[in-house]
Parts: structure tokens; C-alpha cells; sequence
């Protein structure tokens, strides 16, 4: 009888859930489960594409802080991150009416459950707090970055996520955003540079050849990251039908005509087309098309691929002849790469296959709009990012000291090796441990 009445209550259960989902969309509610899980993938494949980027003795430091935004930045983001950027609240941010998750359960959103949709974001802005890092390798503190990370995704992310997608100005002046040429990619680029110009450079820059160390880590990565992709740009119609459609096909021809345009020009400079060059076009090909990707047509996608490498293959030839140490280059492959896909949408978006129009097919005052959108977002994040980086220093240390850079963050943040050759190449011993006893009756 008890495990009959047990049933019945889980019975209950069940109905009442469905009952809660009842308008929701079950095909719509599929797909973005998959996009959800593609797009949260990105991360891990970002450590490697970056992991592989970097000098053996910081691979794992560098994983590490990709890693690292996948707790901080989700916990921050379902306690009070989601709020600010999708509650109601005024045409600046979003208010607490989410915070803690309250009101956000199995009721729809659209097609699919709320607490999906907010998952899915979720994966957004944990991806695009880890873009940054790559801009901060090999010479940032982890506890540092922990802090920074935390408060970055929360009052620099939020707020400009909500300005496009949460009801805020920019959203209501028409900026078109598909998928995140604004809110991520400008908006990583931007604060990774500025992340540079304040932790300065490493001090081997300019010194000495600072190579990648596993550059087939760096195309698993890209690979991993272009599949992911096409839940990050595909998910992003929230529904299972043509738009979805639409924007996957366009995530595969655009970074391939990049690819192909990259590859060109590395062959007529050099005669020689580099691995880590096809993987930075790739990635370069996928930023530019994020935001177009609802709202162009396939030829139209070509077009914006091929394009957009060469303001980033140029910019990433000229940046290491100079000062500045954007480690990784986000801010040529992302903010660069998404300021030129965000303005050609303004260009290229057509209404017969994603309902806006752009300047070449009647409505020039779509690329003004843009325009104010990059500008707004490049403002705010510089200025967002200088002063967390600076309040993260008053409560610790940003910089890594030189000789724990010399030796390597792997070891000096975390007590581990990526690599070691037989027994290990270096121990590592806390101040706490006692030294090593000699043998009794005479020399070791």
C-alpha cells in the first residue's frame, strides 16, 4: 500500500511538471538541450585551443583559467547574473527579480522551459569571461583572476547583455546581435586588451621566441570549437525550425571561406600556410559571422568570412611588432573579427531570410545603428574591465612575480606540471614540509 501511495505521488509529480511546461515546444526544447551542451563544450575545447598556444611550463595554468570560469562565472551567473541581464528592470539593467533563480522554472520562455533558456545563457557569458584570459596568460595570478573573473561576468557582461537582448536600449534602437558579435566576442576582445595594457607584458616579450609548445592541442580545440559553434550560433534562434536552420549553415561556410581566404594570403606572403594560421581563421570566420548568422543569406555568409580576414590577418601581423602583449591574440581574432561581423550585418542582413534589412538592400541607417552598438559596447567594457582589474588588485596582487613566471605558473600556482620526463622534473615542496633526513653514520 505505502509503495502504492508512493506512485501515486511521483504520478502527481510528473503530471504537475507537465503541467508547467505545458506551451513549451518539445522539438524547440530539444534542439536547445544539444546547443546548450555544444555551447557549454566551448570552454574545456577553448582550454586546449589556448593550452596549446602557450610554453609547456604554463599549459595547465593556462586550461586552468578557462576551467576556472566554468564554476565561477556559472554560479555567479544563476546567482545573480541572469537577473541583471534578463530580468525586467529599466533600459540599463535588469532588476532582482531572478536573483537567487526565483521565478525561473519549467514555465515557457518562448518555445522552450525558462530554466533552459537561462542555462543556455549561462554558457554565454561563462564562455565569454574565459575568452578574455588569453590576453592574461602566463603572468596572471590565479587567486587574482578567480576575483576578477567573478565580478567581470556580473557587472561588465550582464549589463551589456541585457542592453541587447534583455530588453535594454540597444535591443529597442533595432542593433541586431544574433548570437553574440556584441555582447561576446567585441566585449571579450575589448577587455582582453585592456587586461594587457594593465598587466603589461611577460617578461620574455620581445626578448625571446615564444612559441606554442602543441599546436595539434590548438587544432583540436579550434575543431572542438567550431563544432560547439554551431549550438552557439544555431541554439541561438531558440527554436528547432528554418531560422535554426539558417544560422548553422552559415557557421559552416563562413569560417570555411575565412579558412580559404587565410590560407591564400599566408601562401602569397610566405609560401607556406601555417597550422596555427587555419586554426585562428577559423575562429576568426566564426566570431565575424555570430552576429549575421540569423539574419544573412548563405552566399551573403561567404562574403562576411572572406571578408573579415583581412583586418584581422593584418592586425595580427602588426601587433607583435609592437608593445603591446595580447598574449593570444583575443583582441585581433575577437573584438576585431566581432567589430567587422557586427558592422557588416549592418550591411549584408537581408529581411527574406532573417526579417531586418541592411544597408544594401534598403536601409542604410541599420549600419548607424551598429555602429552606436560597437561603440557603446568598446566603451564600456574598456572602462568596466580597467577599474575591476584595479579593484581586484587592492585585495590582491594581479602580477605574477618574475621568478614565478621564470619557472612557470603551472608549478607556481598550482603545484603541478602539464609534462613531466621520468619521475618528475620538478619537485615541489610546501614552506611547511621538514627537510630530507641524512643518513645516520655517514654522507647520503
Amino acid at each position: 500500500m505505502r509503495n502504492l501511495k508512493t506512485l501515486k505521488g511521483v504520478a502527481a509529480v510528473g503530471l504537475s511538471g507537465l503541467a508547467l511546461a505545458g506551451e513549451v515546444n518539445g522539438a524547440a526544447t530539444a534542439w536547445v538541450l544539444v546547443s546548450t551542451a555544444l555551447v557549454f563544450l566551448m570552454t574545456p575545447a577553448l582550454a586546449f585551443f589556448y593550452g596549446g598556444l602557450v610554453r609547456s611550463k604554463n599549459a595547465l595554468n593556462t586550461m586552468m583559467m578557462s576551467f576556472a570560469a566554468l564554476g565561477f562565472v556559472g554560479v555567479g551567473w544563476a546567482l545573480l547574473g541572469y537577473s541583471l541581464a534578463f530580468a525586467e528592470g529599466t533600459p540599463w539593467l535588469g532588476g532582482l527579480g531572478h536573483a537567487l533563480l526565483k521565478g525561473v522554472g519549467l514555465e515557457a520562455k518562448g518555445e522552450i522551459p525558462h530554466l533552459l533558456f537561462m542555462a543556455f545563457q549561462g554558457t554565454f557569458a561563462i564562455i565569454t569571461a574565459a575568452l578574455l584570459t588569453g590576453a592574461l596568460v602566463e603572468r596572471m595570478r590565479f587567486p587574482a583572476l578567480l576575483l576578477f573573473l567573478s565580478l567581470w561576468g556580473l557587472l561588465v557582461y550582464a549589463p551589456i547583455a541585457h542592453w541587447v537582448w534583455g530588453g535594454g536600449f540597444l535591443g529597442a534602437l533595432g542593433a541586431l546581435d544574433f548570437a553574440g558579435g556584441t555582447v561576446v566576442h567585441i566585449n571579450a576582445g575589448i577587455a582582453a586588451l585592456v587586461g594587457a595594457l594593465v598587466l603589461g607584458a611577460r617578461k620574455d616579450y620581445g626578448r625571446q621566441a615564444i612559441l606554442p609548445h602543441n599546436v595539434p592541442f590548438t587544432l583540436l580545440g579550434a575543431a572542438l570549437l567550431w563544432l560547439g559553434w554551431f549550438g552557439f550560433n544555431g541554439g541561438s534562434a531558440l527554436s528547432s525550425g528554418g531560422l535554426a536552420a539558417l544560422a548553422f549553415v552559415n557557421t559552416l561556410l563562413a569560417p570555411a571561406a575565412t579558412l580559404v581566404v587565410w590560407a591564400l594570403l599566408d601562401l602569397l606572403r610566405t609560401g607556406k600556410a601555417t597550422a596555427v594560421g587555419l586554426a585562428t581563421a577559423i575562429i576568426v570566420g566564426l566570431v565575424a559571422i555570430t552576429p549575421a548568422a540569423g539574419f544573412v543569406s548563405p552566399l551573403s555568409a561567404l562574403v562576411l568570412g572572406a571578408v573579415s580576414a583581412f583586418p584581422s590577418y593584418f592586425f595580427l601581423l602588426w601587433r607583435p611588432r609592437t608593445k603591446l602583449d595580447d598574449s593570444l591574440d583575443v583582441f585581433g581574432a575577437h573584438g576585431l573579427a566581432g567589430i567587422t561581423g557586427a558592422l557588416l550585418t549592418g550591411v549584408l542582413a537581408e529581411e527574406a531570410w532573417g526579417g531586418a534589412k541592411g544597408l544594401l538592400f534598403g536601409n542604410p541607417g541599420q549600419l548607424g545603428v551598429q555602429a552606436l552598438a560597437v561603440a557603446v559596447a568598446v566603451v564600456y567594457s574598456a572602462l568596466g574591465t580597467f577599474l575591476l582589474l584595479k579593484l581586484t588588485g587592492l585585495f590582491t596582487p594581479l602580477r605574477a612575480h618574475p621568478k614565478e613566471e621564470g619557472l612557470g605558473l603551472d608549478v607556481s600556482q598550482h603545484g603541478e606540471e602539464a609534462y613531466a620526463s621520468g619521475e618528475g622534473a620538478i619537485l615541489v615542496l610546501s614552506e611547511a614540509t621538514p627537510p630530507a633526513l641524512k643518513p645516520l653514520g655517514g654522507k647520503a
